[in-house]
Protein backbone atom coordinates (compact mmCIF):
# COMPACT_ATOMS: atom_id res chain seq x y z
CA UNK A 1 0.00 0.00 0.00
CA UNK A 2 1.58 3.44 -0.77
CA UNK A 3 1.25 5.47 1.92
CA UNK A 4 2.46 9.08 0.32
CA UNK A 5 -0.80 10.27 -0.32
CA UNK A 6 -1.80 9.94 3.56
CA UNK A 7 1.95 11.06 4.38
CA UNK A 8 1.56 14.53 2.14
CA UNK A 9 -2.28 15.28 3.22
CA UNK A 10 -1.03 15.01 6.94
CA UNK A 11 1.93 17.11 6.77
CA UNK A 12 -0.18 20.10 4.34
CA UNK A 13 -2.72 20.16 7.34
CA UNK A 14 -0.24 20.17 9.84
CA UNK A 15 1.48 22.68 8.66
CA UNK A 16 -1.47 24.74 7.69
CA UNK A 17 -2.93 24.32 10.99
CA UNK A 18 0.45 25.97 12.72
CA UNK A 19 -0.02 28.93 10.33
CA UNK A 20 -3.07 29.84 10.34
CA UNK A 21 -3.12 29.55 13.75
CA UNK A 22 -0.64 32.34 14.56
CA UNK A 23 -1.43 34.36 11.61
CA UNK A 24 -4.77 34.19 12.91
CA UNK A 25 -3.87 35.26 16.04
CA UNK A 26 -1.82 37.82 15.48
CA UNK A 27 -4.07 39.22 12.16
CA UNK A 28 -6.79 39.94 15.08
CA UNK A 29 -4.86 41.41 17.60
CA UNK A 30 -3.72 44.04 15.27
CA UNK A 31 -6.89 45.33 13.99
CA UNK A 32 -8.42 44.88 17.64
CA UNK A 33 -6.16 47.35 18.63
CA UNK A 34 -6.47 49.44 15.14
CA UNK A 35 -7.84 53.23 16.61
CA UNK A 36 -8.90 54.45 13.23
CA UNK A 37 -12.39 52.67 12.71
CA UNK A 38 -11.76 53.00 8.73
CA UNK A 39 -8.90 50.98 8.72
CA UNK A 40 -10.49 48.29 11.13
CA UNK A 41 -13.52 47.99 8.40
CA UNK A 42 -10.98 47.56 5.40
CA UNK A 43 -8.62 45.09 7.01
CA UNK A 44 -11.40 43.06 8.43
CA UNK A 45 -12.51 42.88 4.86
CA UNK A 46 -9.71 42.03 3.02
CA UNK A 47 -8.85 39.45 5.60
CA UNK A 48 -12.22 37.57 5.59
CA UNK A 49 -12.22 37.93 1.70
CA UNK A 50 -11.50 34.29 0.79
CA UNK A 51 -14.31 33.05 3.58
CA UNK A 52 -16.54 34.51 0.99
CA UNK A 53 -15.22 33.92 -2.55
CA UNK A 54 -15.56 30.66 -4.06
CA UNK A 55 -12.83 28.06 -3.87
CA UNK A 56 -12.19 28.03 -7.33
CA UNK A 57 -12.02 31.66 -7.55
CA UNK A 58 -9.40 31.74 -4.42
CA UNK A 59 -7.26 28.89 -6.40
CA UNK A 60 -7.49 31.13 -9.77
CA UNK A 61 -6.34 34.32 -7.49
CA UNK A 62 -3.65 32.09 -6.54
CA UNK A 63 -2.28 30.50 -9.20
CA UNK A 64 -2.61 34.16 -11.13
CA UNK A 65 -0.19 35.26 -7.78
CA UNK A 66 2.06 32.49 -7.74
CA UNK A 67 2.18 31.45 -11.45
CA UNK A 68 5.74 31.39 -13.27
CA UNK A 69 5.05 33.83 -14.89
CA UNK A 70 3.64 36.55 -12.30
CA UNK A 71 5.82 39.05 -10.22
CA UNK A 72 5.13 37.03 -6.88
CA UNK A 73 6.27 33.97 -8.79
CA UNK A 74 9.47 35.25 -10.59
CA UNK A 75 10.21 36.68 -7.48
CA UNK A 76 10.45 32.78 -5.40
CA UNK A 77 12.33 31.43 -8.66
CA UNK A 78 14.65 34.03 -8.92
CA UNK A 79 15.45 34.74 -5.20
CA UNK A 80 15.15 31.37 -3.90
CA UNK A 81 14.83 28.92 -6.83
CA UNK A 82 11.70 27.86 -5.73
CA UNK A 83 8.55 27.40 -8.01
CA UNK A 84 5.41 27.93 -5.90
CA UNK A 85 2.30 27.04 -8.14
CA UNK A 86 1.85 23.21 -8.47
CA UNK A 87 3.73 21.74 -5.47
CA UNK A 88 3.51 20.97 -2.20
CA UNK A 89 4.15 24.52 -0.63
CA UNK A 90 1.18 25.56 -3.19
CA UNK A 91 -0.99 23.65 -1.40
CA UNK A 92 -0.27 24.50 1.84
CA UNK A 93 -0.90 27.99 0.84
CA UNK A 94 -4.18 27.37 -0.39
CA UNK A 95 -5.20 25.67 2.64
CA UNK A 96 -3.61 28.34 5.09
CA UNK A 97 -5.68 31.01 2.60
CA UNK A 98 -8.79 29.04 2.90
CA UNK A 99 -8.44 28.47 6.53
CA UNK A 100 -7.51 32.04 7.98
CA UNK A 101 -10.70 33.75 7.67
CA UNK A 102 -12.40 30.83 10.17
CA UNK A 103 -9.24 31.30 12.60
CA UNK A 104 -9.06 34.94 12.60
CA UNK A 105 -12.86 35.43 12.89
CA UNK A 106 -12.84 33.39 16.26
CA UNK A 107 -9.61 34.74 17.55
CA UNK A 108 -11.68 38.76 16.63
CA UNK A 109 -14.07 37.55 19.08
CA UNK A 110 -12.16 36.42 21.59
CA UNK A 111 -10.29 39.32 21.62
CA UNK A 112 -13.26 42.11 21.61
CA UNK A 113 -14.90 39.63 24.32
CA UNK A 114 -11.81 40.88 26.60
CA UNK A 115 -12.56 43.68 29.81
CA UNK A 116 -10.10 46.45 28.91
CA UNK A 117 -9.95 46.97 32.50
CA UNK A 118 -8.94 44.12 33.68
CA UNK A 119 -5.83 44.73 30.74
CA UNK A 120 -5.27 47.95 32.53
CA UNK A 121 -5.20 46.47 35.77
Amino acid sequence: MDWSPILISMKTASLSIFITFFLGIFAAWAVVSMKNETWKLIWDGVLTLPLVLPPTVAGFFLLYMFGVKRPVGQFFIEYFSVKIAFSWTASVIAAVVMSFPLMYRSARGAFEQVDQNLVAA
